[in-house]
């Protein structure tokens, strides 16, 4: 049975912004004075909050065309989900102690209890914020002929369609459960829509039933425009369209599934589970097996929040609280529809004029299709800024290997590959080619693991060398390594990222991979391999540094450094870009690099703890965030050095899962050119005056250009993307 706390209930759209709910029954709810705080930090879990309305800002941005800002609208219902099931779930298991050794402080000095409380209250202002931004941009589709309808406001014809369409494509997948004595109430889903179905039975009275919404269909449907609704288009206009949500014609057609049964009513509801569980990992022998047993496990998770219609009685509700063993979870009474990151699946109607401007990512020409990869990479490294340069030519290096006689060996890790991955089959050709091939493909890998386990497991019966990862350990570095024969011998050429090997994602997502064959990179990535596949305890390395261990202890000395340059009277300069910094220790470095007087400038796209701009502790420190077009996922960082430039890419953010729980590669550009272009850009990236956020010392955002409202408009994204187009 779950045993969390009684059922919290946030309020809905237009209600006070208190919880209600049960009294708290645990030792830490008792609120302590601000000054037992620990005000060096900021809470995590509320920085990552933060960062989700940083994205429902782009959503309300009349800057952005309009489907864009549909699409950031959508993203942020779906950090939303992610929040829960993760974030609050972890602090729920915090506050009873079901995590050990976790049920005391948080970094920031409060209880999880307290925690919980902020991050609710916060949550409800947000939810606030997306209802009112759908409503803002439901009226502005409507005025640009995209329709999304209520089933209420549809006319006979549309109905015709819809109950056409229903009979057809719906009823066929619908399973209609009924719970009674001899009927237990159905297992729920995470992230399922289902309706509550209420049934007067002429024989026994009320009843009632529930109805998955299939997640195999469409979730908006496409129904005729009516006349009366927006008029046909002139020529050389775009035609009107309409929709309606999937759960609303099953609403309205649940007569067919219960024939002799009226229907009283019906209800949605939406769960949320508990998927922040840890793989407990027995040995290497038993990894995949001890996955696949947390994934099923995964699946009842406890229930973490009920999105409720608020039409439903408040009889109803409790019923389905107790049947879902949700007694404990947060209750979301909120307006219909509900999960709406579907609306994602508007981004796919044809209207250009409503989208950016299309853009195609450029290929270095030394990398064109006619070229010799190999004589390429020989010749010197290569520089991919994706999604401004194509991520094509790294497909089509692998390609190459796999086809390339006088290739012998080729070995990768694959942490997030999507599926359809043309880098798989070009792997699963090489080893049919005759090479040899051995792929670590990272079955931990949150959200992906099911995905992950098909390709290892595809991999294998093509005879590939797979390794399943290391006991205790993710193996979230992006590295690539090809054994070739030339007539000077053999010669190593490497790959290494701070993205996934996702084409897909390498489209969305803004990230550098680095090509070379030099020499001390090809033997660091042998040794790495060696690691990752066999018992090799390699912990030195010439050229990259590796977590867990050589990272953190090159980025203490690289920070120490700063500060002995300062204490000489040469100006310190750490400049960071990062997805996330929640690391205390080095959190705390960085406070005392400030108070030496080192120039620290950090871009932290999401969760940051570092509290900056406070005196006597962090005034020489800018935080800032950049959410726009692309999503920031490169990790960056710049030491001055007394003037001579230091630059690391890598797959490691500053937190300690990165630094101590993973493997992860961190490598310098030791190539002068291409060191100065990441400087650029990463100059440009801090100069932004359009997307850009400013971190204060009080955990709020303000846009950079509303801080200084002189400064020209500066768009990084926009910048980067002209100088694409033009070939630069």
């Amino acid at each position: 049975m779950n045993n969390r706390a009684g059922t919290k209930t946030l309020p809905t759209t237009g209600d006070d912004t208190s919880l209600r709910g049960t009294t708290q029954r645990h030792a830490d709810t008792s609120v302590r004075t601000p000054a037992l705080r620990d005000a060096r930090y900021l809470n995590a879990q509320t920085s990552l909050l933060r960062f989700n309305e940083r994205v429902l800002e782009e959503a309300r941005d009349p800057t952005h065309p309009l489907l864009e800002q549909v699409k950031f609208l959508a993203i942020s219902h779906s950090n939303l989900d992610e929040f829960f099931e993760i974030h609050v779930s972890g602090l729920q298991n915090q506050r009873e102690g079901t995590q050990v050794g976790t049920a005391g402080l948080l970094p920031d000095g409060t209880t999880p209890t307290e925690a919980l409380e902020r991050v609710m209250n916060e949550c409800v202002a947000l939810l606030q914020s997306q209802e009112a931004c759908w409503d803002t941009l439901r009226a502005s589709l409507a005025s640009a002929g995209i329709h999304v309808m209520d089933y209420t406001a549809l006319g006979p014809g549309q109905r015709d369609v819809l109950r056409a369409y229903f009979k057809r494509e719906v009823f066929p997948v619908l399973t209609p459960l009924a719970v009674d004595p001899g009927h237990p109430f159905p297992h729920i889903s995470h992230r399922s829509l289902s309706l509550m179905v209420a049934l007067d039975d002429p024989e026994v009275g009320p009843r009632f039933a529930r109805v998955k919404v299939p997640n195999n269909l469409p979730r908006l449907i496409q129904v005729p425009i009516d006349g009366n609704h927006a008029p046909l288009a002139a020529p050389g206009e775009h035609r009107p369209i309409a929709f309606v949500w999937l759960e609303d014609i099953i609403s309205a057609h649940l007569d067919s599934l219960f024939p002799g049964v009226p229907v009283r009513a019906s209800y949605p509801f939406r769960v949320t589970r508990d998927v922040d569980q840890d793989i407990r990992e027995h040995d290497a022998s038993r990894l995949m097996d001890s996955i696949r047993d947390s994934l099923r496990e995964r699946a009842w998770g406890a229930v973490v929040r009920v999105e409720i219609d608020p039409a439903m009685p408040a009889d109803l509700r409790g019923r389905l609280l107790q049947e879902l063993d949700a007694e404990s979870a947060i209750a979301d009474i909120r307006p219909v529809p509900l999960g709406r990151s579907s609306l994602m699946e508007l981004a796919g109607v044809d209207r250009p004029d409503l989208k950016h401007l299309p853009f195609t990512p450029r290929v270095p020409a030394v990398l064109a299709p006619n070229e010799n990869v190999f004589d390429a990479i020989k010749a010197r490294d290569i520089l991919l800024h994706h999604p401004y340069d194509a991520f094509g030519p790294v497909v089509q290096l692998i390609e190459a290997a796999a086809d390339d006689p006088d290739v012998l060996a080729i070995k990768q890790t694959l942490y997030r590959v999507g599926r359809r991955s043309p880098i798989i089959a070009a792997l699963v050709r090489a080893r049919r080619n005759g090479k040899q091939v051995a792929v670590l493909v990272e079955l931990k890998a949150r959200g992906d693991e099911e995905n992950n386990i098909e390709w290892a497991e595809t991999l294998e019966r093509e005879g590939i060398h797979v390794a399943h990862g290391i006991v205790g350990l993710k193996t979230h570095c992006k590295a690539l390594l090809i054994v070739r024969r030339e007539s000077d011998g053999i010669r190593r050429y490497v790959h290494l990222a701070t993205g996934n090997y996702n084409a897909g994602t390498a489209r969305l997502y803004t990230d550098y991979g680095y090509l070379t064959a030099r020499p001390d990179f090809g033997e660091d990535m042998t040794n790495l391999f060696n690691s990752l596949t066999g018992y090799s305890r390699q912990t030195r390395y010439n050229r990259i540094l590796v977590s867990p261990g050589g990272w953190r202890r090159r980025l203490v000395e690289l920070i120490d450094r700063e500060m002995s340059n300062q204490a000489r009277g040469e100006p310190g300069l750490i400049r960071i870009k990062v997805n996330g910094l929640t690391d205390t220790r080095l959190t705390d470095l960085l406070y005392r690099a400030s108070v030496a007087g080192v120039r620290i400038e950090l871009m932290v796209r999401g969760m940051c703890c570092l509290r900056p701009g406070v005196p006597g502790m962090s005034e020489n420190i800018r935080v800032v965030s950049l959410v726009g077009r692309f999503l920031e996922h490169s990790r960056v960082f710049h030491f001055r050095n007394g003037g001579e430039d230091e630059v690391y890419l890598g797959s490691a953010d500053v937190m300690p899962r990165n630094l101590d729980r993973r493997i992860e590669a961190v490598f310098p550009v030791p190539d002068d050119a291409w060191r100065q272009d990441v400087l650029d850009v990463l100059d440009l990236g801090f100069r932004d005056t359009a997307r850009l956020r400013v971190l204060g010392p009080d955990g709020t955002y303000q846009r950079a250009r509303e801080a200084s409202s002189a400064v020209p408009v500066v768009e990084a994204q926009e910048v980067l993307l002209a100088k694409a187009r033009a070939g630069g």
